[in-house]
């Protein structure tokens, strides 16, 4: 009982944050949409660049454009997710620690972990969620997935865990601010590799597949589970490794955040 009320406490106060944080946005009303628009217009040109490589190529080492439009989409969604609920963790790296802005989170009844991430509710990130939903629903008839409870169910799961790979890398990349004071630098260069895993990891020499399935594990945000669904691969693998990915890099960025925090000095001037 005492769990659920936490819970449910948890929730009504995340509530609150947002409802705030989109006062605050639609105060700055030309802002958000700028921020949205941005999003739609640097998917749509990737998507125009992808159109250009297959009107050359029948296919990408097997794949169709389909396919490919298809891992794409699968790719933004956890990506977008991330980025709606999350986003205030790139703060952490760049300015909070170093400001000595950390403070005011210490002196709040609830984690600071929490505290954080509840702050600030990204609302541009509804570009890249459209842009994502979208290729899903144009390539998934164009190609043989079938559609059944299972793979609706495994699907829900994959997009989930897929989202807390991205949140964890954030993780413990911000942070190192906590001993460096500023991480940013860090973080965008792990975040950006990202950008490997919106195409299969077939396409790449086996040192760049083997960095982003093991060591920064972005293929198991897109390309593991989305073959899963594509071609029939292997659910303890594409599902099950993006579930214990997901995990093992959760509890690493905790377990250093807790650390961080304990190590903690205001650098405040």
């Amino acid at each position: 009982m005492r769990i659920i009320k936490k819970i449910h406490r948890t929730f009504k106060l995340h509530r609150i944050f947002i409802k705030q944080d989109l006062k605050r946005l639609m105060e700055y009303k030309v802002d958000f949409l700028t921020g949205a628009v941005g999003m739609l217009l640097a998917q749509a040109i990737n998507l125009f660049f992808l159109s250009v490589i297959f009107s050359q190529i029948p296919s990408l080492n097997g794949y169709t454009f389909e396919q490919i439009i298809f891992i794409y989409g699968f790719a933004l969604l956890p990506k977008a997710i991330d980025h709606l609920f999350f986003d205030n963790l790139w703060s952490i790296g760049y300015f909070i620690i170093r400001k000595g802005d950390f403070d005011k989170y210490l002196t709040r009844p609830v984690s600071t972990l929490f505290a954080v991430t509840v702050e600030k509710f990204q609302v541009d990130a509804f570009g890249e969620l459209i842009v994502g939903i979208t290729f899903l629903c144009v390539s998934i008839p164009q190609i043989d997935i079938s559609i059944n409870f299972i793979n609706i169910l495994l699907f829900i799961i994959a997009v989930l865990f897929s989202t807390f790979i991205y949140t964890g890398i954030k993780l413990i990349t911000s942070s190192i601010a906590f001993w460096t004071k500023r991480s940013g630098h860090v973080m965008y260069m792990f975040y950006m590799v990202n950008e490997f895993a919106k195409y299969p990891t077939t396409i790449y020499n086996k040192v760049v597949a083997s960095i982003i399935t093991y060591i920064i594990p972005f293929a198991f945000t897109a390309f593991f589970p989305a073959s899963y669904f594509l071609v029939g691969g292997n659910p303890l693998f594409n599902i099950g490794g993006t579930i214990v990915m997901a995990a093992a890099l959760m509890a690493l960025g905790i377990f250093v955040w807790n650390k961080g925090v304990s190590a903690y000095e205001s650098a405040g001037s």
